[in-house]
């Protein structure tokens, strides 16, 4: 199975408006990632990874700002983004009507990331939002670097960016619509520590 080509932040930011699923660096591992108003591509991710379809995809962006236009965030998320983001946090919270993208496909809420990496921050000021998930076939552990990205993914999908991954492991994930915040997702930073952030202790 061929390797996908290795591509620079401005040749990643032309090939995902023309529909492509890359793999791209994150502050936590390495993730599959497509233009999120373009539901082909949002397709493909399903199809590459074998993602079951009940599972949402999460929108990247390189600034809250940015993110916080596809959902409506709450006073507690507010205090969180200001906490940790950028950061290795994701928070999930009321999709902002009328949508303009096709991430989610269904429901009512979006999780939302804003990663504390470069790469990410280049390519989204070029090609906006990101429609994301952690780049391995489902069930198996999420690749950290670009050779683990080729061994499992390489040949199925359209590049991918080279970059270091610094935590290793997904990130947190923190529903902000239920009350209390529901933790959905150890990750590098403790429950503990974003119950403290809002005054949840």
């Amino acid at each position: 199975m061929a390797d996908a080509p290795v591509l620079s932040i401005r040749e990643a930011a032309h090939a995902l408006e023309e529909g492509a699923v890359l793999a791209i660096p994150t502050d936590t591992v390495y993730g599959l990632a497509c233009d999120p108003a373009n539901e082909a591509a949002v397709d493909r991710i399903y199809a590459i990874k074998g993602r079951p379809a009940s599972l949402e995809l999460t929108i990247m962006g390189g600034r809250w700002e940015d993110v916080a236009r596809v959902c409506t965030p709450t006073p507690r998320a507010e205090r969180l983004a200001t906490s940790y983001l950028p950061g290795p946090l994701a928070l999930v919270l009321p999709v902002r009507e009328p949508r303009a993208y096709v991430v989610p496909r269904s429901g009512m809420t979006v999780a939302v990331r804003v990663p504390d990496h470069e790469v990410i921050r280049d390519l989204c000021q070029q090609a906006d939002l990101l429609a994301t998930t952690s780049a391995n076939p489902h069930g198996l552990p999420a690749a950290q670097s670009v050779g683990e990205v080729q061994e499992h993914l390489g040949g199925r999908i359209d590049g991918v960016v080279a970059g270091e991954c610094a935590f290793g492991m997904a990130s947190t994930i923190i529903d902000c619509t239920s009350n209390p915040v529901r933790l959905l997702r150890t990750g590098p930073i403790p429950f503990e520590d974003i119950r403290a952030a809002i005054g949840e202790v």
